[in-house]
């Protein structure tokens, strides 16, 4: 007897309520849009009269007490280790699925946009540490390394049908890895005094995540408890706490509890009722996996409000004579424009250049090399983690200022000119 086969609609990957490929492309597009509006408001902020103002409110302390446990951050504190550590939660979880099962679960599709992101992050902080060698300001090598995702996405999103669609998919698996790469900096470099006792309770947390991905029979509730004591622990650590968002993540399960084919689609389609209703939101949780779910849901949250508001109270940099003389007499001002503007894109292209000479990988379909420097451009916008890591990197104000400054002028200049080079080698594949 033949077992029944699974209606054809649900077997189609098309069909599938959430498209996690397509749903990450189509926000970080979208928000993209909303993290440069956050950073244009920042910076006439911070240029107005009001500009006081802007200071206040993100010197503002506020804290948490918990018997004899006291934590008091200013707002801007609060954005970058708390918020961030949602957006670092969402970072991790495209990372884990993209590994499982997506574009880099692939060794022989993997290896290309690892290696290309490799170079991407070697060259800048080559770049940076010749340029301020001997003086303090060799520890940020680690500001020009970071791609933004979301503004490089956005640039290709406004470029359209043009770009092909493997070079979307090229750009946004070099983008997660280049994310790897700036979490590991950002743990083993950028953290200091540490505090053995509460490292050690951050290991409980995990040992406790990992027994509840099995036992529990409702995870979220669970992970949430078990994720914000992680990121105390780290945070009273010595390691940043953002990282706990970006172990979470790791630890969500990537299995579904029911599998897709097993679905018939017109069940996740009937709204006909309130219990209709009620039952395609359990099937279509059931459905998909944690990860995939938690993505889909908090993907949104970050794109749409945390990194605008990041960007909020990062971006207000001053702009006037005083400022822009400090920049251009910067060593480390200049190390973060040449890193973004020139090691990115001579990273990515030489590495896949080599990668592919040596036939350790191959250019995607419709990718040539010149397109692939385009994207290594357009790679260089640097803004969210660039930005993120300058806070961590630089104690003296007048340096992170600068900085500052470079990597808000180097991502403008690598987005125009990036837009500008894929456009122009796209109608180069094309023959026009």
């Amino acid at each position: 007897m033949t077992a029944p086969q699974p209606p054809a609609a649900a077997t189609d990957p098309s069909r599938r309520v959430i498209r996690p490929l397509t749903d990450f492309l189509q926000t970080e597009s979208a928000g993209g849009i909303l993290l440069a509006i956050g950073a244009a408001i920042a910076l006439a902020w911070a240029n107005s009269p009001w500009s006081d103002a802007y200071d206040r409110l993100w010197h503002t302390r506020a804290g948490l007490s918990l018997g004899s446990l006291a934590l008091h951050l200013d707002l801007r504190h609060w954005v970058n280790d708390g918020l961030m550590a949602v957006f670092f939660l969402v970072v991790g979880l495209e990372i884990k699925r993209e590994l499982i099962e997506g574009e880099l679960r692939d060794r022989s599709q993997a290896i290309l946009p690892a290696l290309a992101a490799l170079g991407g992050m070697l060259v800048p902080a080559a770049i940076f540490v010749a340029l301020t060698a001997g003086t303090g300001d060799v520890s940020g090598w680690g500001v020009p390394m970071a791609t933004d995702i979301a503004l490089a996405v956005g640039v290709l999103g406004l470029l359209g049908s043009r770009v092909p669609s493997a070079g979307k998919v090229f750009l946004l698996a070099l983008a997660i890895v280049d994310d790897l790469g700036a979490i590991a900096v950002i743990a083993i470099f950028y953290s200091d005094g540490l505090a053995w006792g509460w490292l050690a309770g951050a290991g409980v947390c995990v040992v406790a995540a990992l027994v509840a991905r099995r036992r529990a029979a409702s995870l979220t509730p669970v992970f949430v408890v078990l994720g914000t004591m992680l990121w105390l622990c780290l945070h009273e650590g010595g390691i940043h706490a953002t990282i706990a968002g970006v172990i979470m993540g790791f630890l969500t399960p990537v299995q579904a509890h029911t599998h897709p084919d097993l679905i018939d689609i017109d069940e996740l389609t009937d709204l006909s009722s309130v219990e209709h209703a009620r039952a395609t939101v359990t099937l279509a949780r059931s459905s998909v996996s944690k990860v995939e779910w938690l993505e889909h849901v908090l993907h949104p949250w970050t794109s749409f409000v945390i990194v605008p508001v990041f960007a909020l109270a990062n971006a207000g940099v001053i702009v006037n004579g005083s400022a822009i003389d400090g920049a251009l007499g910067s060593r480390a001002a200049w190390g973060v424009a040449l890193g973004l503007l020139v090691g990115k894109p001579v990273g990515i292209t030489v590495a896949t250049w080599l990668a592919c000479r040596a036939g350790a990988a191959r250019l995607p379909a419709g990718v040539n090399l010149r397109m692939v420097a385009a994207l290594g451009t357009l790679a260089g916008i640097g803004f969210t983690v660039s930005l993120f890591i300058t806070e961590l990197a630089f104690t003296d104000p007048d340096t992170a200022a600068a900085a500052k400054l470079a990597i808000l002028v180097a991502s403008l200049a690598a987005a125009m000119a990036g837009a500008a080079a894929v456009k122009s080698s796209a109608v180069e594949l094309r023959g026009e």
